[in-house]
């Protein structure tokens, strides 16, 4: 079964471009990977600082493999210098 996730990101004060950067360089990997379907982040038009993440996977396991991925480890690395506040996680499935 499909799973989709969407994790919101808020990035502490002249950190935008980080994480706008950290997140771009994390598409082409991610959708290399053989269980990814889509791998998107977007920017909140009214909030720089703001940026929401859309994913969708095969399944709980190729996101599980996706979480020990190099990339996926440095991506979290950077994150926890520029972010104000924990990520905001929702894996979601069809209804």
């Amino acid at each position: 079964m499909t799973r989709h996730v969407v994790t919101q990101f808020l990035a502490s004060d002249g950190q935008e471009d980080r994480l706008r950067t950290a997140l771009e360089a994390m598409i082409e990997p991610s959708l290399a990977e053989p269980g990814c379907l889509a791998y998107q982040p977007y920017a909140d038009p009214n909030d720089p600082s703001r940026m929401v993440l859309l994913e969708e996977w095969t399944g709980p396991e190729a996101l599980h493999e996706h979480f020990a991925t190099p990339h996926f480890f440095h991506v979290r690395d950077v994150l926890v210098q520029i972010l104000t506040e924990p990520t905001v996680i929702k894996r979601l499935v069809p209804a």
